[in-house]
């Protein structure tokens, strides 16, 4: 089985996908900026929901952590990490799901090898798939770039999913939500997708724009627009 772009003027076909997490299996991305804004602006950082997606969307927790500390100049406390989690937690709860399509899509994969390639902590993303009644299509495929000191948009994590499931970069269809990501999934060689299908983006020709400007080879904006093909 192959993946096929179907707006593409020449369908072209590939050998694995390689998917983001949040905002392409999860629709997740307005719950962990709302609660990362909370958490910051409870602990004397005040951040805006609209801030927090602007800067450290698509970065792993190290970057993202960086890049707050270098705004506000200060250290974030030392149990940050954890009361933040539970926060976050607690909103995922309140109807948390999967992006539109995606349960669909992956169910026409068959034997295709797939794997995730995230900035997410693993636990996060076994328990969400978990939640979905997803975890069975990715097996022992999950891949985390946190705790990396180069996540996103480094090509390691994209690197590491390909030699995972044997398949070379160049022969990977990488589908991808945020620029930083897209940026990675290129630098690794991979042919990219740039999706627009979740919830957090709600003007979706100028994210499929900015999409464009970092280089993705594709546009999609619902998984009916990909297909898998014998």
């Amino acid at each position: 089985m192959s993946a096929i772009i179907r707006s593409c003027p020449r369908p072209m076909s590939f050998a694995a996908i390689i998917f983001d997490f949040d905002g392409v299996i999860a629709d997740s991305e307005v719950r962990a900026n709302l609660s990362l804004s909370e958490s910051l602006t409870a602990a004397g950082m005040p951040t805006t929901y609209d801030e927090c997606l602007r800067d450290y969307y698509g970065h792993n927790w190290q970057e993202a952590q960086r890049r707050i500390e270098a705004r506000f100049g200060r250290p974030l406390p030392a149990d940050f990490r954890e009361t933040h989690r539970v926060r976050a937690r607690a909103r995922f709860m309140e109807g948390f799901d999967a992006v539109p399509g995606a349960p669909a899509f992956l169910d026409t994969m068959g034997a295709m090898p797939r794997a995730i390639a995230s900035s997410s902590r693993a636990e996060y993303i076994d328990w969400a798939l978990g939640l979905f009644s997803l975890r069975h299509h990715f097996g022992d495929h999950i891949y985390s770039a946190d705790g990396w000191d180069r996540g996103k948009p480094h090509p390691d994590i994209y690197l590491a999913a390909a030699k995972g499931v044997g398949v070379d970069p160049a022969a990977c269809l990488a589908i991808e939500d945020s620029p930083t990501g897209a940026q990675a999934a290129l630098a690794a060689g991979m042919t990219v997708v740039g999706f627009c299908g979740a919830s957090h983006i709600t003007d979706r020709a100028a994210h499929g724009a900015m999409l464009r400007d970092t280089g993705v080879h594709h546009l999609a904006f619902a998984f009916d627009e990909i297909s898998i093909a014998a």
